[in-house]
């Protein structure tokens, strides 16, 4: 594995497992758009704070976008202290909850 393989592209943490995130939901088209690496907090993150649809309604579908989201930020300065194996309980919020 290089290092580009176990280095998240949001919170730039290196180290950690990653798993690839279509930027603009499959389901929307995004089957063969960009995709980005995602440390596995930094994934479901994304999926716990917003629906596909609002992925793509709030123009989140660049890594820039997530990266500038107000809700995104706070996590990514939280995560960034924590070690790279640590993979955070978390819970949908009520956005998405509501809307599934």
């Amino acid at each position: 594995m290089d290092d580009t393989e176990n280095r998240c592209e949001c919170c730039g943490r290196t180290g950690v497992e990653t798993t690839v995130h279509h930027l603009t939901p499959r389901e929307y088209g995004g089957t063969h758009l960009p995709t980005a690496l995602l440390c596995i907090p930094c994934h479901k993150q994304i999926h716990q704070l917003y629906t596909n649809k609002q992925l793509v309604d709030q123009g989140l579908t660049t890594l820039s976008a997530l990266q500038q989201d107000p809700a995104m930020q706070s996590f990514i300065r939280w995560i960034r202290k924590t070690p790279p194996g640590t993979i955070p309980k978390s819970r949908k919020s009520k956005n998405v909850r509501g809307r599934r």
